[in-house]
């Protein structure tokens, strides 16, 4: 990520939380979501008009399905927007997103803490 890149976007979403220093995240995986949307418009998948327009839908699909809207679930709505935009983009299905995600998930629960997670063909099992 560039700083010029990150100005950028910070500039153009208005609700980023940031603070002087710039984005601000609460977990590590919000700022891995950050930095993948970050690539994808770098690379032209989308204009930051069109992001910030699917993610204020998201936003208002989730508030009206009760989210508080605390600012607590920000990223929440940020990485369903980036995936709704990477199947509607044609980049990846949401069906095959959840496939890896899945196996994702199957990979780390059978990987010891602080070990690098590996996935593996039997990732992409369906497991009971």
């Amino acid at each position: 990520m560039t700083s010029a890149a990150v100005a950028q976007a910070t500039s153009a979403l208005e609700d980023l939380p940031q603070d002087d220093d710039g984005p601000v995240f609460r977990e590590p995986w919000e700022a891995q979501a950050f930095a993948m949307a970050l690539s994808l418009h770098e690379r032209g998948l989308f204009t930051w008009n069109e992001w910030a327009a699917a993610l204020a839908d998201e936003i208002k699909i989730a508030q009206a399905g009760g989210d508080p809207d605390t600012g607590t679930t920000y990223y929440r709505h940020w990485l369903a927007t980036l995936e709704k935009l990477v199947a509607a983009k044609g980049v990846a299905t949401l069906e095959t997103q959840h496939r890896y995600r899945d196996a994702w998930d199957h990979a780390a629960d059978r990987t010891p803490h602080g070990k690098p997670i590996e996935l593996k063909p039997e990732d992409f099992r369906p497991h009971a």
